[in-house]
């Protein structure tokens, strides 16, 4: 029987352009250290803060575009328009809520800019450019200094369509299954399954969430137990093509 074990992080400090990652994940386990097949999970803000992906408002210009959506939704134009500047297409602006669809595919409230622990006044946080090379490259890091290898997602808060609530869902990942397929199997009475894939890197996402919090400061966690195969997969493994979204 599978026995799952998750943890936070705890310690580390504010996370600035520039700072090596890995080096202070690693530092905060000192007491507790990675062994292979752990799966490191990291809030997308500390990834993106790291790779300087964070705006100050002061700096932008806000277009037409964004003071008109700005006067009509109550909202700061500069904001709207690093929204906009992030974003491929807007699926849906109604009410002052705007669903984009990120360059990287994902659909997601504001194209995935937060003011929420910004780490500076009038700021936000942009998602990394690319976050499955972001989880890559602090797999390898990982691996680097400690000899183990670890499977690393990248994870941010998303809303869903059919639900309410928002949930962790992995937005880069690196050296684990994106999916469990079991397309082509058959259940204990002989059913075929025909559509059945699991989300299995969002599930293990949503899960360390618990102990990490929104409040708490806590942007990693350890899961310990899953016993996965590495994978080649990546977070685009979730990106559902337009023709078959029935939300578009």
């Amino acid at each position: 029987m599978r026995r799952l074990t998750i943890w936070p992080v705890t310690g580390l400090p504010e996370v600035r352009a520039g700072d090596d990652l890995a080096s202070m994940i690693v530092g905060a386990l000192a007491t507790d250290p990675l062994l292979d097949h752990d799966v490191v999970v990291v809030a997308q803000k500390v990834v993106s803060k790291s790779e300087g992906r964070v705006v100050a408002l002061s700096t932008v210009t806000p277009s037409e575009r964004a003071i008109r959506m700005g006067e009509e939704a109550g909202k700061d134009p500069r904001a709207l328009e690093v929204v906009l500047r992030e974003t491929r297409s807007i699926v849906r602006w109604e009410r002052g809520v705007l669903i984009a669809e990120t360059h990287h595919g994902f659909v997601c409230a504001n194209a995935g800019v937060d003011r929420s622990n910004a780490g500076a006044p009038d700021s936000v946080v942009l998602l990394p450019v690319d976050p499955d090379a972001s989880a890559a490259r602090l797999r390898d890091a990982l691996r680097e200094r400690t000899g183990r290898d670890v499977a690393v997602l990248v994870t941010d808060t998303f809303g869903r369509a059919w639900r309410e609530g928002h949930v962790n869902v992995a937005i880069g990942m690196a050296g684990m299954p994106a999916l469990l397929r079991y397309v082509g199997q058959y259940d204990p009475e002989g059913y075929e399954l025909r559509v059945t894939e699991i989300a299995l890197a969002d599930e293990i996402a949503g899960a360390a969430e618990i102990v990490m919090g929104k409040l708490d400061r806590c942007p990693v966690a350890i899961v310990r137990g899953l016993g996965m195969p590495s994978s080649e997969h990546t977070a685009q493994e979730y990106v559902r093509p337009k023709e078959k979204d029935l939300f578009r």
